[in-house]
């Protein structure tokens, strides 16, 4: 299984164009949603390319290859524009024998993680860092932000894989990989 997650898109279709065209040549078996696809949110500013409709139409053009979670930003609103399911707070995912809870992160958080057995990952977006840090019970991820990432970060995505996670910038390079042993 290998899967491509990114989180807190904020409407910019110039970045939801790269990380589409990331995600086409990654090959990966599905594109996983952290929320925040359409709305920037009171507190940031707009993104370069800010434009939800066409936002829209691209996510539209590849729904059957998304899987995704309900932000803090998004809305039932969002949801009658996009064709694909948006709504849940969280995913329970199975990565070979780990269970992955994929969420946004504004309920469940490192501080604040879910109930998880052991060797489980916590997987989020919300906050615009990216993140790979061992907990005793559970690892944390979390890709950033593509459109606003927060600091100097990086404007990019990961790739999750049953032995492996790597984060990479939107062209593809990468920056950090990390085993999942």
């Amino acid at each position: 299984m290998k899967w491509m997650v990114a989180s807190d898109l904020h409407g910019s279709a110039a970045v939801c164009e790269q990380l589409l065209a990331a995600y086409d040549r990654e090959g990966a078996e599905r594109l996983l949603l952290l929320g925040d696809l359409l709305y920037h949110g009171p507190r940031n500013p707009l993104p370069e390319g800010y434009d939800p409709k066409r936002c829209c139409e691209l996510l539209n053009e590849c729904r059957d290859e998304i899987l995704c979670v309900r932000g803090n930003c998004d809305a039932e609103v969002d949801q009658m524009v996009l064709e694909f399911p948006i709504m849940a707070e969280y995913l329970l995912l199975q990565l070979g024998k780990r269970t992955v809870f994929a969420t946004h992160g504004h309920v469940w958080y490192p501080e604040h993680p879910p109930l998880l057995a052991p060797g489980g990952i916590l997987l989020t977006g919300h906050t615009h860092h990216a993140a790979c840090d061992v907990f005793p019970d559970f690892l944390y991820l979390n890709p950033g932000s593509p459109s606003l990432p927060k600091g100097s970060e990086h404007r990019g995505y990961l790739v999750l894989e049953e032995d492996k996670v790597t984060f990479k910038e939107l062209n593809g390079t990468v920056y950090c990989a990390h085993p999942l042993v």
